[in-house]
């Protein structure tokens, strides 16, 4: 998995900074954890740069000391590891290139006991790679399930102020989540057809394609059905207090990958970063917790599931078409659709941006 963190990362975490040629180097750098609970921080510039990178860390993004890095590298070394064998509180790092141009940067994915697919938004760069959107701000993830004790402790850590629960009533009753420090907010966005899907998947009288095909509908019903509810959504993003805030939904991939995807493109981010984004719930989501749905299953009804517990890029890529087809743009779907106007999104980029 730390490979393709790796590589996603790279993809989408990039760092622009002046150098005293004049000259405006690349920096893609990533900080990923390994088995053991290690920050692995990796960069590469081009053109190369020569000289010292110094790292600080923190238990906030917004607050280091920088009278104590805590490691030193040569700038073409290209990595260095923060050795820790704390896996309940989550660190923050800023990367000093020869004391002239600094990065904050964090691992995006916090180990839950008790909760799938919990990552940070933050580290996304808009069209002009001008502005990155804050580490600490906005976390997606699947529900919140019965909390470990170190979960309780990292759920504090993350100081999150207020839950967007974007899950059905149904849901919610059949899973409540536990009670936690945060103000939640129920924005019921009901799973279509469920009853229906469930039956005919215990019947065997379901393909993977009908599941496919499934999902298509349930992405495009997210356009056509559900604007008013993200848009409700999108509108606690706008108020300073409610900060930091968490979405989720079952499996923290479809209801909450919309929202993000529409928060992200408020704020400028190219659509390929957001489709990647999108796409890492398949690294965060562990199947083999959903092993016992198909058990009792023919193959057909396993493979069905299967589908629709993974994040496919053709879906988001259909709801972006969909979107353009019928307002025009992404821009006029967030005015028209979302009622999210130029104001809110400055406001949206005042409170998310670097």
């Amino acid at each position: 998995m730390v490979v393709k963190q790796i590589l996603f990362f790279f993809c989408c975490v990039m760092l622009f900074m002046r150098c005293d040629s004049n000259q405006t180097p690349t920096i893609r750098a990533i900080c990923v954890r390994d088995n053991i609970g290690n920050y692995i921080i990796k960069w590469e510039t081009d053109p190369q740069m020569e000289g010292k990178m110094k790292l600080y860390v923190s238990d906030t993004p917004d607050a280091f000391n920088l009278s104590a890095p805590c490691a030193y590298a040569d700038i073409q070394e290209g990595i260095v590891t923060y050795i820790t064998d704390d896996n309940i509180s989550r660190k923050y790092f800023l990367l000093s290139f020869n004391d002239n141009y600094f990065r904050t940067i964090g691992a995006r994915f916090v180990q839950m006991d008790g909760i799938q697919n919990l990552r940070d938004i933050g580290g996304y760069f808009d069209r002009k790679r001008q502005h990155m959107t804050q580490w600490g701000k906005v976390y997606r993830s699947g529900v919140i399930r019965a909390l470990s004790s170190n979960d309780k402790i990292r759920m504090k850590n993350l100081n999150i102020k207020t839950i967007i629960d974007l899950r059905g009533d149904d849901e919610r009753k059949h899973t409540p989540e536990p009670p936690t420090d945060a103000h939640v907010i129920s924005i019921p966005i009901p799973i279509k057809e469920k009853d229906l899907i469930s039956r005919r998947l215990k019947e065997g009288q379901i393909r993977k394609g009908d599941g496919f095909v499934y999902m298509q509908d349930t992405y495009l019903r997210y356009v056509t059905e559900d604007s008013a509810q993200f848009s409700k959504a999108l509108k606690v993003f706008l108020d300073r207090d409610n900060y930091p805030i968490l979405i989720n939904c079952s499996l923290g991939k479809d209801r909450v990958g919309f929202l993000a995807a529409m928060l992200l493109a408020a704020l400028d981010v190219p659509e390929e970063t957001i489709i990647n984004d999108y796409m890492a719930s398949n690294d965060y989501i562990n199947l083999e917790h959903f092993a016992y749905m198909g058990r009792e299953l023919n193959t057909d009804a396993q493979e069905t599931i299967t589908v629709m517990l993974h994040a496919n890029e053709r879906w988001m890529e259909l709801v972006f078409r969909k979107i353009k087809k019928e307002y025009g743009s992404i821009n006029n779907y967030l005015s028209k659709g979302l009622h999210i106007s130029d104001k809110d999104r400055e406001t949206l980029k005042e409170i998310m941006l670097d």
